[in-house]
């Protein structure tokens, strides 16, 4: 790749991007949002929401749909895995080493405590994304009140998919009303091309699984071809099929797994890196990563295309509308959350301030941040 050029660029983007964002999903996109659309302004405000709604609406791991949508975005199909592939590389290697380190010496690295000095600042990058995104998104009276009921729906338990199906229709209706001539087929068009994409990824991981690389591969195939959610939802699929079902792994080797994709940057489906490589080493890894995350490349390839089809017509365009105001409630509902487990003391809250006066007023780069926050994490814990 040329120095200069867009693949070149979108590499070392998102090399940095998998390497430092850390948080989880909704970090991660509060992390892309600053460097796509405010720094290097390759996207507006619209088109990014239009692509976070996007991958709500496909399986598979949200940031990182976001990311490969990114990359076609920039550089066409190239691009779709130059940036896709550069923003779970680092991520991956990471988890790798953490996995040789805790078959090496039976326990999880002191990462945890640099993450904990993270969290803080976490929080601070996904309020100043929040706060932009919403501008853009709420445009109006309806749309605002639909973003509150689907924060009250989030918050009282409300099944993600039907927040956000919920979002969606209401929008549509609400837009129908005011435009009878709009064809409600669009509507169709916009709520149920997911399931379709969903069913083509189940169809193709059917079989048999005995031990070895290929039911391996299989059965991360299979769970990154039908999961939606966070990586609480990807805890219980690992659970039935590699502890209950399999029984590849203990419960508790489960849950270390789930917690160093947790704790480590980029996207939290790097929990198959650590689970491939506890059942058959280095290959392992190689080839769960690759299961869980081909899916992905797969569905935003088939998927992408339809966005600017859907933003074109009127119904479905307010479908994603919906959508987009949906998702930023379960993003905020998110934070809420991630804000208690947080800001804990005395120390984590002046993080926390600090970080949010020098993102809002002085617009530091959120990377400086959270390597200040994993110091501060490990300074704090030695001092204890």
């Amino acid at each position: 790749m040329i120095k200069n050029s867009p693949l070149a660029e979108l590499g070392r983007v998102f090399l940095v991007l998998g390497t430092t964002s850390f948080g989880g999903p909704a970090a991660h996109i509060a992390m892309m949002e600053e460097e796509v659309v405010v720094r290097r302004r390759w996207l507006t405000r619209e088109q990014f929401l239009d692509y976070v709604g996007a991958t709500n609406l496909i399986p598979g791991p949200n940031s990182t749909e976001l990311a490969i949508h990114i990359g076609h975005s920039r550089a066409g199909w190239p691009g779709l895995l130059v940036a896709g592939a550069a923003f779970i590389l680092p991520a991956a290697i990471i988890v790798l080493g953490v996995a040789w380190a805790y078959v090496r010496f039976g326990a999880l690295p002191a990462v945890v405590q640099a993450f904990a000095g993270v969290k803080p600042v976490v929080i601070a990058i996904v309020a100043q994304a929040l706060w932009r995104l919403a501008h853009t998104a709420v445009r109006s009276t309806s749309l605002a009140i639909i973003g509150v009921f689907a924060v009250v729906a989030t918050a009282v338990g409300a099944n993600e998919l039907l927040v956000l199906a919920g979002g969606g229709l209401a929008a549509a209706l609400l837009s129908a009303r005011s435009n009878k001539s709009a064809p409600l087929k669009s509507v169709v068009m916009g709520l149920t091309f997911r399931p379709a994409i969903q069913s083509a990824g189940v169809a193709a991981t059917g079989g048999a699984m005995t031990v070895g690389l290929w039911p391996l591969f299989g059965v991360f195939l299979k769970i990154g071809s039908v999961l939606f959610g966070s990586g609480y939802v990807l805890l219980a699929f690992l659970r039935a099929d590699l502890v209950d079902r399999l029984h590849w792994i203990t419960q508790q080797q489960l849950l270390d797994a789930v917690a160093v994709g947790q704790i480590t940057p980029g996207p939290v489906f790097t929990t198959a890196t650590f689970v491939g490589y506890l059942v058959a080493g280095s290959t392992g890894a190689v080839v769960a990563t690759i299961g869980i995350f081909l899916p992905a490349f797969v569905f935003v390839a088939l998927s992408g295309p339809l966005v600017p089809r859907i933003r074109r017509s009127p119904i479905a365009g307010a479908v994603l509308d919906g959508v987009n105001v949906a998702s930023l409630a379960l993003m905020s509902v998110v934070t809420w959350l991630l804000a208690r487990s947080a800001i804990v003391n005395v120390t984590t809250a002046i993080v926390a301030i600090v970080s949010a006066v020098l993102l809002f007023r002085y617009r530091v780069n959120p990377t400086w941040l959270a390597a200040g926050g994993a110091l501060v994490g490990l300074a704090a814990a030695a001092i204890r």
